[in-house]
C-alpha cells in the first residue's frame, strides 16, 4: 500500500510541477519565477535552498542516530530521500512518520507536536505547487512551519544527546 501511495503521489506531484507546460494560462509557477531572475540570482536561490535542505536532513539524520537502535523505525540515511525530486514531496510525509515513530518508541517527549509541525509543512509544500495565490500562500505558510519543525528537531536532538551523553559533573 505504501508503495502505491508513493507512486501515485509522485505522479500527482509531477503533474502539478508540470502545469506551466500543459496549462500555461495558469502562470509559470515557482520554477518560472526563479528562472525569470538573472542567472546568478536563480543559481543563488536554488543553491541556498538546497543547502538549507541539506542542513535540515543532517539534523534529522542526527535525530535517528541519537534514537536507540532498537527503537529506530528507519535507517538514519533514509532522510536524504528529501533530495529525490519530485518524489520527495510525497516521501517527506513518510520520513516525518518514521522519525516520529522512532522518537515515540524511544520515549522522547513532544513527539505529537513535532509530528504535527512536520505533517503541516509537508502538506503546505504540496499546496505550494498549486498555481497562483493558493500556491504562494501555501509556500509562505510552509516555510515558517518548516523552520519551527527544524528548531524543535534541534531541541529534541539536544535532549537525546544529553540523555545519551550526560554532562560530566565536576566535584571539588
Amino acid at each position: 500500500m505504501s508503495v502505491m501511495v508513493r507512486v501515485l503521489g509522485t505522479i500527482c506531484v509531477t503533474i502539478l510541477l508540470a502545469y506551466p507546460i500543459w496549462a500555461p494560462q495558469w502562470g509559470s509557477g515557482i520554477l518560472g519565477e526563479i528562472a525569470g531572475q538573472p542567472l546568478w540570482a536563480s543559481a543563488a536561490i536554488v543553491a541556498g535552498f538546497l543547502a538549507l535542505v541539506a542542513f535540515y536532513c543532517r539534523a534529522l539524520h542526527r535525530t535517528l542516530l541519537l534514537v536507540r537502535p532498537g527503537a529506530r523505525q528507519a535507517r538514519p540515511a533514509s532522510v536524504w530521500w528529501m533530495f529525490a525530486i519530485p518524489h520527495n514531496f510525497v516521501e517527506d510525509f513518510f520520513i516525518v512518520r518514521a522519525v516520529a515513530a522512532s522518537l515515540a518508541a524511544d520515549g522522547a517527549g513532544g513527539v505529537r507536536r513535532w509530528a504535527s509541525l512536520g505533517y503541516g509543512w509537508c502538506a503546505l509544500q504540496i499546496v505550494s505547487l498549486l498555481p497562483g495565490a493558493a500556491g504562494l500562500a501555501g509556500g509562505a505558510m510552509a516555510l515558517p512551519l518548516w523552520a519551527a519543525h527544524w528548531l524543535l528537531t534541534a531541541r529534541l536532538n539536544r535532549a537525546l544527546a544529553a540523555r545519551t551523553n550526560p554532562p560530566a559533573v565536576l566535584y571539588r
